[in-house]
């Protein structure tokens, strides 16, 4: 099985998950990774050079999809909006539509790199999309879903799994994410508290409505 891979620190627990999930289960030895930006995973996925990947909101529509995604409830700091310039983030392609659904124009800056911009203290310059979708619509905003090709038993059970899986960072994770980021392992905890994986029934009403919308700019 290929599985599409995100190198940002949102699926961190995710990928802590699936290495020790991997060695434990036959059935998923022999996983193989192909790593990628969000839009890149996305191409990959839809010709199929994936069997299962994390899925920009956006192009998820049509995918055979699980309830285990990334949200956040209000704000995410990974997700921003520099207003005054006029440019869009190429790794990114729920966020930009994000942006025009909200009827806002400026740089789009996503992941790691975004999160690191706003610590530095740039938060009063940049708008959190996460935090402006929920002031306006009072739901919690999905940026991406769990989706795969095939059957769904393996990916149903890996999902519930993780999802019951205490979300546990081991020391030496952080020290090295931390060292490849510039982040530090205590804003890293504080960040990751931010996101939800489960997808309750909120956030699917609020994926569908970002879905709508998103549908009328076309």
């Amino acid at each position: 099985m290929i599985f599409g891979k995100i190198e940002y620190l949102n699926l961190l627990p995710f990928d802590i998950f699936m290495k020790r999930h991997t060695r434990s289960s036959q059935q998923l030895q022999s996983i193989h990774y192909k790593r990628g930006v969000p839009s890149s995973i996305n191409k990959a996925f839809k010709t199929r050079r994936v069997n299962a990947a994390f899925i920009s909101s956006i192009a998820s529509s049509r995918c055979h999809c699980l309830d285990l995604g990334i949200s956040a409830k209000k704000e995410v700091k990974s997700v921003l909006l520099i207003p005054g310039k006029n440019q869009i983030d190429n790794e990114s392609a729920t966020s930009n539509v994000l942006a025009r659904v909200l009827g806002l124009e400026g740089e789009v800056i996503i992941g790691d790199k975004a999160l690191k911009y706003y610590l530095q203290d740039n938060k009063n310059e940049a708008i959190d999309l996460s935090q402006r979708w929920f002031e306006k619509q009072k739901l919690p905003f999905v940026f991406a879903r769990l989706c795969y090709h095939g059957k769904s038993t393996k990916y149903k059970k890996m999902s519930q799994k993780f999802l019951h899986t205490p979300k546990k960072i081991p020391q030496y994770i952080l020290n090295i994410s931390s060292r490849k980021t510039g982040i530090s392992n205590k804003e890293i905890l504080k960040y990751l508290q931010l996101i939800e994986y489960k997808l309750d029934p909120h956030a699917i009403l609020s994926l569908k409505r970002f879905l709508r919308l998103a549908k009328k700019l076309k």
